[in-house]
């Protein structure tokens, strides 16, 4: 019992501090939301914020925001990424992808529960639904803004592997360690490694599954 409380302890104290960072984070950060959505939509036309239906804790589907990068409107599911929607991505959202910077407006799905800081990166739908009980396993934490799968390569590993290391995150997981993917991702995200998506699909006459 006394491992149970440490852990339901644990987890309470994670859930303060998300609250408190994307709170610092909202006030602080203030003028750089209003920049970003300035440049966004005087990039291409379309709205300046994104949202998507993602999985989250114990499967539950929410509402997951994000700073639109592509022009015009993404679609709103995507099983792979393919060239035409790699190509459609702006030069402002591309900075804003090689920094993070898209990912700002998930302080509100933090604050509302959906999600935490650091945790398994957040799949849609149907790529849940495909999981096999193993990679269901991430579903035990909320998902995160960041997670140890951006450590161990970002966007230049493939999927598999990245929710094999949101599965490790879920089974081994502590206070020292969302302090440690925090610090890592810090210094990666300002180096601008691994930001590039490196499995795009080609498009196939019957197989287009949007980006």
């Amino acid at each position: 019992m006394k491992g149970l409380y440490s852990v339901e302890a644990g987890l309470a104290l994670k859930r303060l501090f998300d609250i408190v960072m994307s709170i610092l984070v909202a006030v602080i950060g203030a003028p750089i939301f209003i920049v970003v959505a300035v440049l966004v939509k005087l990039s291409s036309s379309g709205p300046v914020f994104f949202s998507q239906d993602r999985a989250g804790k114990d499967g539950r589907v929410f509402r997951m925001y994000k700073f639109r990068t592509m022009a015009g409107k993404p679609p709103d599911s995507m099983l792979v990424w393919t060239q035409s929607e790699e190509a459609r991505i702006t030069k402002i959202g591309r900075f804003l992808r090689d920094y993070g910077l898209d990912e700002l407006p998930q302080v509100l799905n933090i604050l509302r529960g959906d999600m935490s800081i650091v945790g398994p990166r957040p799949p849609l739908p149907m790529q849940a639904e495909r999981h096999t009980d193993c990679q269901r396993m991430m579903f035990n934490m909320r998902p995160g803004v960041i997670s140890l799968a951006d450590v161990k390569g970002r966007r230049s590993i493939p999927m598999e592997e990245r929710i094999e290391w949101h599965v490790w995150y879920v089974q081994n997981w502590s206070m020292r360690l969302d302090i440690e993917i925090l610090w890592k991702t810090l210094i990666i995200v300002l180096r601008r490694q691994n930001a590039f998506e490196m499995d795009v699909r080609e498009e196939t006459p019957n197989r287009r599954m949007g980006g």
